[in-house]
C-alpha cells in the first residue's frame, strides 16, 4: 500500500474532496522518507545549492533501504501524490532510474530543462552499470 491512510481522512476523501494539506499530511506520515528527499531539494533549489549552469537540483544517493526506495518510488509514480508534492513546495519533480530525483523551478526557462532532462537522450547518457538492479 502507498499511503497509510488515517480512518478520519478515509471518511473524509469517502465524503467528498480532500484539501492539499491534508493530503500532504498523509505523505509526509506515510512516505516519510521521499517527502524529506523532496523538502530538502526544494530547499536546496531556493538557496540554489548547485552548479550555477543548472537551473535545477537533484540527488544522485542511492536510498539508504529498500524501503526507502519503495518510499521513492511510489511518489513519483503517483500522479496524485507527484503533483500534490509540486504544488507544496512550488516545484516541478523529474525522476530517472531508480532514485535520481530532480527539482525544478517553476516557470519556462526550468521548463525547457526539465524537458531535456526527462529525455530519451538524457535517460541513456544517465545510466550505469551499478544501476542495472536498482
Amino acid at each position: 500500500m502507498s499511503l497509510t491512510v488515517t480512518p478520519d481522512l478515509l471518511a473524509r476523501a469517502e465524503a467528498g474532496d480532500i484539501d492539499d494539506a491534508s493530503f500532504v499530511t498523509c505523505i509526509r506520515t506515510s512516505l516519510p522518507y521521499a517527502y524529506t528527499l523532496v523538502q530538502g531539494l526544494a530547499a536546496d533549489l531556493t538557496a540554489k545549492r548547485g552548479p550555477a549552469d543548472q537551473p535545477f537540483v537533484d540527488n544522485r544517493i542511492e536510498p539508504p533501504t529498500e524501503q526507502a526506495r519503495g518510499e521513492l518510488l511510489r511518489a513519483v509514480a503517483s500522479d496524485a501524490i507527484r503533483a500534490a508534492l509540486e504544488r507544496h513546495f512550488d516545484v516541478r519533480i523529474a525522476f530517472q532510474n531508480c532514485h535520481r530525483v530532480a527539482i525544478f523551478p517553476t516557470g519556462q526557462i526550468a521548463e525547457d530543462a526539465r524537458v531535456r532532462f526527462t529525455s530519451p537522450r538524457a535517460q541513456l547518457l544517465n545510466q550505469n552499470p551499478e544501476l542495472v538492479n536498482c
